[in-house]
């Protein structure tokens, strides 16, 4: 036992906290990401539509990140619980209430990052992630429990002050933590690391924080929404077009294999020269940025211009029949707005080469049904994304998964 608390003492045990080896591998995949990173960016012209289309993968980051973490929650319980309107059952409405708390430290998390001068890799920072978490709950919520059943309260913002087990690894001592962190912001946050290698350091911080497992509970989204942090900081998230919680939550078994494959010690004289294993962090690197290719590539194929319009199409066609009136015609409008973003009310009369009587109808319809909305009763038109349309629209981007472990 002594020598494992004095290993869990020492930052010179999570070291290397970057694989030295494949490095030829390794940099393929982050310029292969990059470039795929800029062609997803140059898929949406309109600001609009891309604001639009950001707040839709807010909602896929929080949807995947609860799935990950075992909680289940629709994309029409979120939209629901935007509007306080809260399921009866006790469970689900935890996770509804998991989802907004997500949301809305992603938005400020977002608007911190937009202000500039944050030192991402710093302490302060994680801290910051882990408390805007925690205050969006309720205190009912800032509750845990140990293996053991023991029932412990999370403070928000706060390094623990406890030790803890995470499935087989023991993570460092409470009274160490400052010191751990600190070593995991000088190394990450080094401004010497080439642009080339950046997302590997990406990708090798989100398993050394889960390893330093610095609070008592949250630890898994505070990581992930560090790692979104740190794209966006390194303009690597496509103006927020992709995320990477989705591919984390289709592959969750092998996310988690690979999280605890990199906990382990070193295995030999060959598996490189700290006391973890530089083998388990190289392969950790390798699947979580082959993830981070699979999504951004995944999202540039549904943002395919002349692919969306033919989708919209389909679905005015063979889905949307409640409507008995205008579909056609209301059909072109989306379409004209999925590629402008926003129009002026006279332009539907252009799109539809209709007359005003019934270009004030097929706005009217339009507006009712949540295909497109206004700010005002004479305001300009914009694209709008309903619920009942996503499936259509972007086919698989909310995948209903197992949550089990």
């Amino acid at each position: 036992m002594s020598e494992e608390i004095r290993v869990f003492r020492a930052i010179a045990s999570m070291e290397p906290l970057l694989p030295d080896s494949g490095r030829g591998e390794l940099a393929e995949l982050c310029q292969a990401i990059t470039l795929a990173v800029g062609e997803l960016k140059g898929r949406v012209s309109s600001p609009v539509v891309q604001d639009k289309l950001s707040a839709l993968v807010r909602d896929m980051n929080c949807y995947y990140s609860n799935l990950i973490e075992g909680h289940k929650t629709l994309p029409r319980d979120i939209e629901r619980a935007r509007h306080q309107e809260f399921d009866r059952d006790a469970k689900q409405r935890e996770n509804q209430l998991l989802s907004l708390a997500h949301i809305r430290t992603e938005e400020r998390l977002v608007s911190r990052l937009c202000a500039g001068d944050v030192d991402v890799y710093s302490p302060e920072f994680l801290c910051w992630i882990h408390g805007e978490f925690y205050r969006a709950l309720p205190g009912e919520m800032h509750l845990s429990k140990t293996a053991g059943g023991k029932e412990y309260r999370i403070e928000p913002g706060q390094l623990r002050n406890y030790m803890v087990a995470v499935g087989r690894h023991t993570p460092p001592d409470p009274a160490a933590l400052p010191a751990f962190l600190n070593r995991f912001h000088e190394v990450y946050g080094d401004k010497n690391i080439l642009p080339t290698h950046r997302l590997v350091a990406i990708a090798a911080a989100h398993h050394r924080l889960a390893w330093i497992h610095p609070f008592g509970d949250g630890n898994g989204r505070v990581a992930r929404l560090h790692s979104h942090a740190l794209l966006i900081h390194h303009g690597l998230d496509g103006g927020g077009l992709w995320t990477l919680s989705r591919g984390l939550a289709r592959a969750r078994h092998l996310y988690f294999e690979r999280l605890q494959d990199a906990d382990r010690g070193r295995e030999n004289d060959l598996d490189g020269r700290g006391n973890l294993t530089e083998r388990g962090l190289f392969r950790f690197c390798v699947f979580f940025l082959e993830t981070m290719l699979d999504q951004v590539r995944f999202m540039g194929g549904l943002l395919n211009l002349p692919g969306l319009r033919t989708r919209i199409e389909r679905y005015f066609n063979y889905d949307a029949l409640h409507l008995k009136k205008h579909r056609e015609a209301l059909m072109r409008v989306v379409q004209t707005l999925v590629d402008e973003g926003e129009c002026p009310r006279e332009r539907v009369s252009e799109v539809t080469g209709k007359g005003a009587t019934t270009t004030a109808e097929i706005i009217k319809l339009g507006l009712a049904e949540g295909y497109i909305e206004s700010p005002s009763g004479k305001g300009r038109l914009r694209i709008a994304f309903p619920e009942k349309a996503l499936p259509f629209y972007f086919p698989n981007l909310f995948i209903d998964l197992p949550t089990e472990r």
